[in-house]
């Protein structure tokens, strides 16, 4: 499973700015990466993991702008089209799962 977190801030203010780039810092301490600016994945290993992570990015939302956050199936991440210019990308690999015994 993946989760997308993608967010309009405002940062016509210098406190603006601080409060949108500790957000940022906030996810990528939650092992999130950039796939766009804005827009930020991270991979889960199942709802419960999805869910913790949502408390925590609710717990350092900034006080203005919008953030939306969403999962979706590793079937459904595979069907994902990515392009640099006009030149198709190959497909992300999905990481390898952990199995524990």
């Amino acid at each position: 499973m993946w989760m997308l977190v993608m967010f309009d801030l405002p940062v016509v203010t210098r406190a603006e700015r601080k409060a949108a780039t500790a957000f940022r810092h906030a996810l990528l301490d939650l092992g999130f990466e950039m796939a766009q600016y804005s827009v930020y994945m991270r991979f889960c290993t199942g709802p419960e993991h999805a869910s913790t992570l949502s408390r925590r990015i609710e717990a350092s939302l900034p006080g203005d702008g919008k953030v939306n956050m969403l999962t979706i199936t590793d079937k459904q991440y595979e069907k994902i089209q990515t392009f640099f210019g006009s030149r198709k990308q190959k497909p992300l690999k999905n990481p390898e799962q952990f199995i524990l015994f």
